[in-house]
Order: C-alpha cells, then structure tokens, then sequence
C-alpha cells in the first residue's frame, strides 16, 4: 500500500482549491468535502443530493452511515464546505434527491470511481506543485493534520479517523 501525506500548507490547500475550481465544481466539492470531513472516500462518492442540499439550500449537518464500519456520522456543514455546494448547485441540477452528487460521465445514477477521484486529486496537486504524495486518503489525513495543529487532542482524533 502506497503512503499518502496531509497537505500542511494552508496555502497549498487554497492552491488545490483554485486548480479543482477552475476545472471542475463537482471535483472542487470533492475536495472540500474531504478536507472538512475526515470522511473516507467511499463515503464521499455514496453522497446524494439529499445529503448535502435541503430546499434551495445546503444541509446544516451531512449525515451518512459509513460503508467501512457502518457506523453513523454527522459533522457540520461549514461556512466554507456552503459556499462549495451553492456554487455546485448552481451548476448541476439538484432536483432529485437520489442522484450521486460526484456524478460520473455516465449520469447522475452512476458515481466516478475511486480510481477516477485519485486521478483528479494527483493531477490537482501535480498541477499545483503539492511535492508529497496525495490521495484520496490524503484528505482525511489533511482533516486530520489541521484538527490536531487547532488544539483537538489526538484521543479525539484518533476516534474520529478510527485510528488504532
């Protein structure tokens, strides 16, 4: 199994950020999602509409039952994590609550593939010059990473990422 880093660089991230944005919203929620959740990506590709947008607007919390442990997860929408799914909705339809939010080529009852996440995120940060190694798992250890550097114990965030 190949070792991915955080990305420790708050400007980096905002790098990251602008590159997914200019190519793609849907990649640019992606990301934003991933760095503001510590959800793993399979949870993050199972996201729907109903997920994330609520009557013309985002959810205040996501809430998903996580596919690894099947454990339910709940974490606040933030100011940040808004803004990107006002900007993706304003750009995909989000009239049915069932479709996959990280819609594939294919249609919104298909979700890309975790190959074709890690594709983006590695050509993003190629792009933008991210020197170490990042996935998709990347982003949880990028939640991670900011949590413990903004004073959240490591007791805490091990349970959070189920660290053992």
């Amino acid at each position: 199994m190949n070792m991915v880093h955080p990305i420790r660089d708050k400007k980096q991230i905002e790098v990251v950020k602008s590159y997914l944005k200019s190519k793609s919203v849907r990649d640019y929620l992606m990301f934003q999602v991933g760095i503001s959740s510590a959800l793993r990506i399979s949870d993050i590709l199972r996201l729907q509409i109903k997920h994330i947008w609520n009557n013309r607007k985002p959810v205040d919390f996501i809430e998903i039952n996580e596919k690894k442990t099947s454990k339910y997860k709940r974490f606040p929408v933030t100011p940040n994590l808004a803004k990107a799914i006002k900007e993706y909705a304003a750009e995909y339809d989000m009239s049915d609550p069932e479709a996959f939010v990280f819609r594939s080529r294919k249609g919104s009852t298909k979700a890309i593939t975790r190959q074709q996440a890690v594709t983006i995120l590695n050509h993003a940060c190629d792009m933008c010059g991210v020197s170490e190694k990042f996935g998709t798992h990347g982003m949880r250890k990028t939640w991670g990473y900011f949590a413990f550097k903004n004073g959240i114990s490591l007791d805490y965030i091990s349970i959070a990422l189920k660290v053992r």
